[in-house]
């Protein structure tokens, strides 16, 4: 049997995915400040975050010997330079709705792989345009609770996938973790 990789994250749709594919985890969400840094360019923030996370987080095999894979990952939405980040309330998450409402907007999804001290990397960036929404069906949507909480307010794999119009590029990037090439990072050497 394999060792578990560590995944430095509570996202349990980052989780289902690897679960899915049949990578065995340890979950470990490490403590990262996640503060966007004056000037900073939304690629730029969510990979220096999915660093942070990577580098925080426990590492140690349960079972002795060397320490286990890392992987981390953050997931940024953006409008232009403008990064939404989670609402966290009802107000915050109808204004980010509304802002996004009929336009296209950026995903970016950093991975980061940590092994020996080795680190391996990349950003997936996914364009996704929302359809024009109007204040009762953003307000209907807001109530269920569910924006409040995910990056850009909404959830592509819950009721957030009903104000998509069209997505150009990896749908598990936009849920949260690039399958593709996150599986592709934990297969290539450490460098």
């Amino acid at each position: 049997m394999s060792r578990p990789l560590v995944l430095a994250s509570a996202s349990p749709r980052r989780r289902a995915l690897l679960e899915a594919v049949g990578v065995a985890l340890l979950v470990r969400p490490s403590d990262t400040d996640e503060t966007e840094h004056p000037g900073e360019a939304p690629r730029a923030y969510c990979l220096r975050v999915a660093r942070a996370k990577a580098r925080a987080a426990d590492a140690r095999d349960p079972e002795g010997g060397a320490d286990l894979i890392v992987l981390a990952a953050d997931t940024t939405v953006a409008l232009e330079d403008w990064i939404p980040g989670k609402p966290g309330t009802d107000a915050r998450a109808i204004d980010t709705l509304r802002r996004l409402s009929g336009r296209w907007h950026h995903v970016h999804t950093a991975v980061v792989v940590l092994q020996g001290g080795r680190e391996r990397s990349t950003v997936v960036t996914t364009r996704v345009r929302f359809r024009i929404l109007d204040d009762a069906e953003i307000a209907a949507y807001v109530a269920t609770g569910e924006p409040l909480d995910r990056a850009g307010g909404y959830a592509i794999q819950g009721g957030g996938g009903a104000l998509v119009d069209r997505i150009v590029g990896s749908y598990t990037a936009v849920v949260g973790l690039p399958l593709r090439e996150s599986l592709a990072l934990l297969a290539s050497p450490p460098r």
